[in-house]
């Protein structure tokens, strides 16, 4: 009996850490969007908490008028796709043949993709090398440099590595090629893998514009989080304006309401994707992690 009470103990710290560290990462966003929702003066006094106060959709209004926004976030969600179905489908074929013994150069090629989670090139040699591939204001620049992951290659080598060679063995004794043996028996068994990869390459990317602020300047090419930064930087020059005396329109939202209610809009898709994909994530995560 006392050993029972001490789990429940046990469980119920358990419990109380995982609840305070959930609100912890709520409190930030719940913060965010009541700023969104606030007015110019509520902001301005430091008002706003949890709640909004003073409750005022202006912020939102400038938002969805904004129509580079929505082309910028049409171009992103192509972007984020086409993105994230190349680098798995180098992923997957990258892993797969690293997990079998006779391929030779196994563990060279793998010394070499291991290589580059240590050591790289730098920001100047990626330049120059988009630059002379001729990427440069185009799509392919931000897919090509970063469209293999190390890390996720190893995670999903590592579950490849889990799954039973005998299904394969038997496989190729009915007549299955190797490929339709990756695409009719790996793939299907790799789901939970498959989709946390994906998530996150599709979060990497969607949340990524260093590389757009480096290889893009034709404003139709921004991606969303381009346009943040660039909304981020402009609202910190409106607020030097302010302090320093200049002329602001009154009609203009709140800085900071303003970003809010713009991170809000580049936010809102992947948390939309992200519920579907959620009973994939801890199972994938655990299942590459570790060579059963």
């Amino acid at each position: 009996m006392n050993s029972i009470r001490v789990f429940r103990v046990y469980d119920a710290v358990i419990v109380a850490i995982i609840a305070i560290a959930a609100i912890l990462c709520l409190v930030p966003f719940m913060h965010l969007i009541s700023i969104s929702l606030s007015s110019n003066n509520a902001v301005t006094s430091g008002k706003v908490g949890l709640l909004p106060v003073e409750l005022d959709l202006e912020s939102y209004r400038f938002v969805f008028q904004d129509e580079s926004l929505f082309r910028s976030l049409g171009f992103t969600v192509v972007l984020t796709a086409v993105y994230t179905l190349i680098a798995m489908a180098l992923t997957i074929f990258a892993a797969y043949p690293l997990t079998k013994r006779g391929l030779k150069g196994r563990n060279l090629f793998m010394f070499l993709i291991v290589f580059t989670m240590f050591f790289g090139g730098g920001m100047i040699p990626d330049y120059i090398l988009v630059k002379e591939l001729g990427l440069l204001n185009t799509m392919w620049a931000l897919v090509f440099p970063g469209m293999l992951s190390a890390f996720n290659l190893i995670i999903l080598k590592t579950f490849f590595s889990s799954i039973p060679e005998g299904l394969e063995e038997s496989a190729q004794l009915d007549g299955c090629t190797p490929i339709g043996v990756l695409f009719r028996i790996i793939l299907p068994l790799s789901m939970p893998v498959l989709a946390t990869l994906s998530l996150f390459y599709a979060v990497g990317r969607w949340n990524g514009f260093m590389d757009s602020l480096m290889y893009i300047t034709k404003s139709e090419l921004y991606p969303l989080q381009l346009i943040l930064y660039q909304m981020v930087m402009n609202s910190q020059l409106t607020e030097l304006t302010m302090m320093e005396g200049g002329n602001v329109l009154d009609a203009l939202p709140e800085p900071e309401s303003l970003k809010a209610a713009t991170i809000m809009f580049a936010t809102l898709p992947i948390i939309i994707v992200y519920p579907w994909l959620q009973k994939y994530f801890v199972s994938g995560i655990m299942i590459g992690a570790v060579k059963g």
